[in-house]
């Protein structure tokens, strides 16, 4: 008896300001193709098999955003698009005077809408690889666990700026390589052979696993948040700084073993423009891909 592929969506948060790199960083054009990173990321999704792209932007650029870039994803895929809309929260709560985004938790949940199966969240301006795309679709296809979530790891050593210090989620797993829980490390640099976080003073591994906000989901998180969100607001919503990130989510969802978190270790190298000085190691990351053959159809 033949099965239905199971309808899986790429949910791409675009909304953000770009306040480091300088601008909308998203739509930088980059490498020998002049495309900007959303270009190679649509790319992948679809040659990985996702049968539908949901963007998260900004009203105030969404013609500009997709001239730039959705009209590509719309002759390859279903394409919607979603607003971060600051005025329309969960719960219904009301509104306060802030210029910064709510946070990834906040553009995740804008777009529940739309998404009513399993999906991946990605960042906007990063490459991810072709591997994480084919390897989180396929875990996407076969999870049959509405609890049980996914997340790329990385390799350290494999997402690291020469411009600067990042930060990451390192990655503790048990012996079934699922998320016991992410630290959220902010100041890693590469010092000489050695990484070392600056705030703590701790040395880190190359191969330690790290999260680059590569996710899958299922559409029960969407609730979660709600609830998550409600919460933080009340506690924090005089503060015009104040964000709720994704990882803080899936943390407190782990803490009450609401939800199991399954790590798939990825092969591909990471890169981004965290700052504006990383646009050169990029181009030469994207000609290496024209010399070697990859993305010729792009």
């Amino acid at each position: 008896m033949e099965t239905t592929k199971k309808k899986t969506t790429l949910l791409i948060m675009a909304a953000g300001l770009g306040s480091r790199f300088g601008g909308l960083k998203q739509l930088a054009l980059l490498g020998p193709r002049e495309k900007t990173l959303l270009h190679y990321s649509i790319y992948d999704a679809v040659h990985a098999g996702f049968d539908k792209i949901v963007f998260i932007i900004r009203e105030s650029f969404a013609e500009e955003f997709r001239q730039a870039v959705g009209q590509y994803a719309e002759k390859r895929v279903e394409t919607r698009y979603c607003f971060q809309d600051m005025n329309r929260l969960p719960g219904n709560l009301p509104p306060v005077e802030r210029e910064k985004p709510w946070g990834t938790a906040h553009a995740i949940w804008s777009a529940k809408e739309v998404i009513d199966g399993p999906f991946i969240a990605i960042n906007a301006d990063d490459f991810y690889g072709r591997d994480a795309f084919v390897k989180l679709h396929d875990f996407l296809v076969h999870n049959t666990d509405e609890h049980c979530f996914g997340l790329a790891g990385y390799r350290l050593a494999s997402t690291l700026s020469e411009n600067g210090s990042v930060a990451r989620g390192i990655c503790a797993l048990d012996d079934k390589h699922f998320l016991s829980r992410i630290v959220e490390t902010t100041k890693i640099v590469r010092d000489g052979a050695t990484i070392r976080d600056l705030e703590s003073g701790v040395i880190l591994q190359p191969d330690n696993l790290v999260s680059m906000n590569f996710w899958g989901f299922t559409p029960f998180l969407f609730n979660e948040i709600e609830t998550q969100f409600v919460d933080f607001y009340h506690a924090r919503h005089h503060d015009p700084k104040a964000e709720i990130y994704i990882p803080f989510v899936v943390d407190e969802l782990l803490k009450r073993q609401a939800v199991r978190v399954k790590v798939l270790e990825i092969d591909a190298r990471w890169f981004g423009v965290t700052y504006k000085e990383d646009t050169g190691s990029v181009n030469e990351a994207l000609a290496r891909f024209e010399r070697e053959g990859v993305y010729t159809d792009l």
